[in-house]
């Protein structure tokens, strides 16, 4: 007796199903793969590696909703890995920060997630903390949430809307309302205006070229503040145009900051 072969889905099936573009804000290949089991299954197991447990409402629990329903329609099969992510891979980044870590989650090179994950010892009261200058040795500073951008989205060229948060970013650090000659903001729009006349976004200068060693290259810095936070993300949506913060951008990587630094402020 032959073996039954599996059916082709219909194109309506085809059409119906949920892709990379519908969930995250991603763009590229990756944006219409539909989300593949094998792509989900991959996040759930490193979700668990770094959080101990599968995060509520995260990329691996909507990346598992949308493979199911797939799934159903005959998409994808029960192991499969969408193309892009066989080769690119899901991989989560973690880079430590004063408190905890930035952690950030990717598909095919693409950040979907980001969070701050405080150390146990902090979540639990800290060992030392004390008052006063000691307990501002754990906040994130506006310089490290660049460079933690830098990490997260390293290899995204240089937008506008990146050089208007970088600048707000820098402003908030400094204070001062004009660039700083040479400073983050100045490099960065150049290298924003430099890059919309070059054509492959390989040759273009990208976030890690401009933030790599950002703390060091600020004339001043500070701890994040949830008003620092507000006034990146509104630079970065209003110099964007679908007005939305980028994955593990400037502005999300200062909302993040903002987050934990406020988190420390309670435990203290």
């Amino acid at each position: 007796m032959s073996q039954e072969q599996p059916r082709r889905p219909s194109e309506q099936q085809v059409v119906d199903a949920v892709r990379y573009g519908d969930v995250f804000p991603v763009s590229g290949g990756l944006a219409g793969q539909p989300i593949a089991p094998q792509d989900a299954a991959t996040m759930q197991s490193a979700e668990n590696m770094v959080f101990g447990q599968t995060l509520k409402g995260g990329p691996a629990a909507a990346m598992q909703s949308a493979a199911t329903a797939n799934e159903r329609l005959g998409v994808v099969g029960h192991g499969q890995a969408t193309d892009v992510t066989a080769v690119q891979g899901v991989t989560v980044s973690e880079t430590r920060v004063p408190g905890g870590r930035m952690v950030t989650e990717f598909v095919a090179g693409q950040a979907v997630g980001q969070y701050f994950a405080p150390d146990d010892a902090a979540a639990e009261g800290g060992t030392g903390a004390g008052v006063g200058g000691a307990a501002d040795m754990t906040k994130v500073t506006i310089g490290e949430a660049l460079e933690a951008t830098a990490l997260a989205a390293g290899d995204t060229p240089v937008e506008r809307s990146d050089a208007a948060a970088i600048q707000a970013a820098e402003a908030r650090a400094t204070g001062l309302n004009a660039n700083v000659p040479g400073g983050l903001a100045a490099q960065a729009q150049s290298a924003a205006a430099a890059n919309e006349m070059v054509g492959r976004d390989e040759d273009k200068t990208t976030l890690g070229d401009v933030l790599a060693d950002a703390a060091t290259k600020l004339v001043a810095d500070k701890p994040v503040d949830s008003t620092d936070a507000l006034r990146v993300a509104g630079a970065e949506s209003r110099n964007k145009g679908d007005a939305t913060a980028k994955p593990g951008g400037v502005a999300a990587s200062m909302a993040a900051a903002a987050r934990l630094n406020r988190d420390e402020a309670v435990w203290e």
